[in-house]
């Protein structure tokens, strides 16, 4: 029996990868700091906070489990990506990652990011693009995934590392890029983006939640990209929504200067996650972009009646 741990199974990718690893034959045990928002059956949920090194050895004496997805980090939006938070979820993600090794487990798959690599070469390609995180969130991603590859090495661990791009769909923060965007027309309100000039690689969280199961399921190791591998400019992505919604006459792109600190391109090589992991996305951005706003005109709908 294939037993998985994951961690932020409540968060915007843990909660879709959840009936993915049911329809795979897993036994789920799912870890939350708050009660569970994603009532799907046959998933052992533990409510703990992962920061309480009492709390994770208890947790993995009782679960024991074979395999271990890990999502949980600090990621309140706007405020993570030079929080001191990261620092604290490197050490704990390392303790929690040697109580996985001492309790017999097998398979671990970790959550990264592009942030990790030198944001001056827009086409990013697994060990071949340079690593160079600018902030603290990217650095201490980066650092743990060297720990991650010095303690597969020693104990024999199986390991691989998901670096995610950039990503839309159901449950997002309302304060991203497509959210938001989605919302405001929803309300009526015009959406100014001061960086339609920028070009993106988008995947639905859907196809990530599925690419990170493939991955733990592959003897894949390493890192490996979580991305569409199709480039997408930001103004031309706002005119698919609003062409969608019917509401074009909202869509106010480049009002301001972009930061000259955002990278122009940034784009992943996904040949590993293809030809390796033999992974494909379900959606394109077309189709994705219907799923979404059809999402959130449910969503909005149903707290408007409530």
């Amino acid at each position: 029996m294939k037993k998985v741990l994951i961690t932020g199974a409540n968060g915007f990718i843990g909660r879709h990868c959840l009936p993915i690893l049911l329809e795979r034959g897993y036994e789920i045990h799912a870890v939350s700091s708050d009660k569970p928002r994603c009532c799907i059956g046959n998933v052992h949920w533990h409510q703990a906070n992962l920061l309480d090194c009492g709390m994770v050895m208890d947790l993995l004496l009782s679960v024991r489990p074979t395999h271990l997805l890990h999502f949980a980090w600090y990621t309140v939006h706007g405020r993570y990506w030079n929080a001191v938070e990261n620092f604290r979820w490197v050490e704990s993600s390392y303790f929690l990652l040697e109580q996985f090794v001492r309790q017999g487990g097998r398979r671990v798959v970790m959550a990264g990011t592009c942030a990790e690599y030198d944001q001056r070469y827009p086409f990013c390609l697994e060990g071949i693009t340079p690593l160079g995180p600018e902030t603290f969130y990217g650095e201490c991603k980066h650092h743990l995934q060297r720990l991650l590859g010095i303690i597969s090495e020693r104990t024999g661990l199986s390991s691989a590392w998901g670096r995610i791009f950039f990503l839309y769909g159901p449950h997002e923060n309302r304060s991203r890029f497509v959210s938001s965007s989605i919302y405001s027309l929803i309300q009526g309100m015009p959406v100014r983006c001061s960086n339609g000039g920028l070009i993106r690689d988008y995947l639905h969280v859907i196809d990530a939640a599925s690419a990170f199961v493939d991955v733990l399921d592959s003897d894949v190791q390493g890192a490996i990209n979580i991305a569409s591998g199709r480039p997408v400019c930001l103004k031309d992505m706002l005119k698919m929504i609003g062409e969608k919604m019917g509401r074009c006459d909202l869509i106010c792109p480049n009002v301001m200067d972009s930061e000259a600190s955002n990278p122009r391109i940034l784009i992943a090589d996904t040949g590993r996650l293809k030809e390796e992991v033999y992974w494909e996305p379900h959606y394109n951005l077309d189709e994705g972009l219907d799923q979404t706003i059809r999402w959130w005109k449910t969503n909005e709908l149903s707290a408007t009646c409530h």
